[in-house]
């Protein structure tokens, strides 16, 4: 046997005793009678899990207005019986559920905000079994299961042999960037307490997220004289080294795998139809599984920004003055993994199994990618039945049965996660 034979057999019975670790581990939570009761306690809480849905789904929470939501969340985990709660300076509200001092710091996740824009109508509307309404379950039920989980803890006397900080955060979606928990984890209190984290958004259960999917963002504003379409024609046009510049990046080519995309998102600018613009401007995602990928898609759109703009200086008159582009950051979400081997992501996969679930590992944008990025074990998991997000008859599932057994699966890998190796 070759030293790199051996290498990998050791890696994978390494592997192999974690994965058998954690299994075991999560049979004994589960087969607990402090996890029956819980269980009991979460079947009894449904009624008032509904109720704080709703409550919190028809507080609107659009991007960086997370304010009204924050502070009824606020309430919610002061009632849970958390201790030191409060909110940070970034504005995420959170408190601590005491260990028993024997153990790290774990983090759990579920964000304040959604996509939808100020003036959304987010009332919600029942029909049969499925609650509508927009961000209802992104990640809006996130924070009712979390909320339910604690009770459930309490009620259950659950003791974990370290603090479990709960958090509801800001700034998740879209030029959100990540805000909340990057102040979370770079500057917050607890920043050199925490050492791992569980993200709880999406809806599936069997899908693990243990990779973060690295994304730029770009502002990117074409400016330039102006003037009457009529009367200054031939002056260089925004419009025009703008398009120039969308058909450039359009034809860029880029690997399937690792998976890498671009797209230009939102367009504007102009102030009628017959002037010609003083100013244009573009959004621009791009995404990779790989950081060297998002390098290189990342410097090919910034050459072809430049290389329309020298073109359209070069096919138009600069009489009255140069096109420039204003290239402007908007969003930097890093990459990385948390590698299965890992006993966080062996204790989430044992829990899925446990309730039925073939469990994958997935590659997302989620606040995971943040403590993933730094080193810090972390996954993001779902909260059970739902679908459409982001659309506006978002929705999720408020049958008792489907949202109990959500309300075990997210406790039994909270527990699982607390009680480390």
């Amino acid at each position: 046997m070759t030293f790199r034979m051996l290498v990998v057999a050791l890696l994978l019975s390494a592997t192999t005793a974690l994965a058998q670790n954690a299994e075991q581990k999560v049979q004994s939570i589960v087969s607990s009678a402090s996890f029956r009761d819980a269980r009991a306690a979460l079947d009894a809480d449904h009624p008032r899990f509904v109720r704080e849905l709703i409550t919190l789904t028809e507080i609107p929470a659009p991007p960086f207005k997370e304010t009204k939501r924050a502070a009824a969340y606020l309430e919610m985990l002061r009632e849970a019986k958390l201790a030191d709660v409060e909110t940070d300076a970034e504005g995420n509200v959170m408190g601590i559920r005491t260990g028993t001092g024997g153990g790290p710091m774990l983090a759990v996740l579920a964000h304040l905000d959604t996509v939808f824009p100020e003036g959304t109508d987010v009332k919600t509307k029942l029909e049969g079994t499925k609650l509508h309404a927009p961000g209802v379950g992104d990640d809006t039920g996130a924070l009712a299961l979390m909320l339910s989980v604690v009770r459930a803890m309490d009620a259950a006397k659950v003791q974990t042999p370290g603090d479990i900080l709960f958090v509801g955060n800001v700034g998740e979606e879209g030029e959100g960037d990540l805000r909340g928990v990057k102040y979370l984890l770079q500057k917050g209190k607890y920043r050199d307490r925490i050492k791992s984290v569980i993200s709880i958004d999406g809806g599936s259960q069997d899908g693990i997220v243990n990779g973060g999917l690295g994304s730029l963002r770009y502002r990117v504003t074409f400016k330039g004289p102006g003037g009457h379409s009529y009367g200054a024609f031939g002056l260089v046009s925004p419009a025009f080294a703008m398009g120039d510049a969308m058909a450039r990046l359009s034809r860029l080519q880029v690997p399937r795998l690792p998976r890498t995309t671009f797209n230009v998102g939102v367009v504007g600018g102009g102030t009628s139809v017959n002037s010609i613009p003083t100013d244009m401007f573009m959004l621009v995602d791009m995404r990779s599984e790989s950081p060297d990928e998002l390098k290189k898609v990342h410097d090919a759109f910034q050459r072809v920004v430049r290389e329309a703009v020298d073109e359209e200086n070069k096919a138009r008159s600069t009489a009255e003055g140069k096109i420039v582009a204003d290239v402007k950051l908007i969003g930097d979400r890093p990459s990385g993994t948390t590698p299965t081997s890992t006993y966080l992501v062996q204790a989430a996969a044992s829990v899925a199994r446990v309730y039925g679930f073939t469990p994958t590992f997935e590659i997302g944008s989620t606040d995971a990618n943040v403590p993933i990025a730094m080193g810090i074990p972390a996954i993001t998991i779902g909260r059970g039945a739902g679908g459409r997000s982001h659309s506006m008859d978002e929705w999720i599932d408020v049958t008792k049965e489907k949202n109990v057994q959500a309300g075990e699966v997210v406790l039994a890998t909270i527990l699982a996660a607390a009680e480390g190796r």
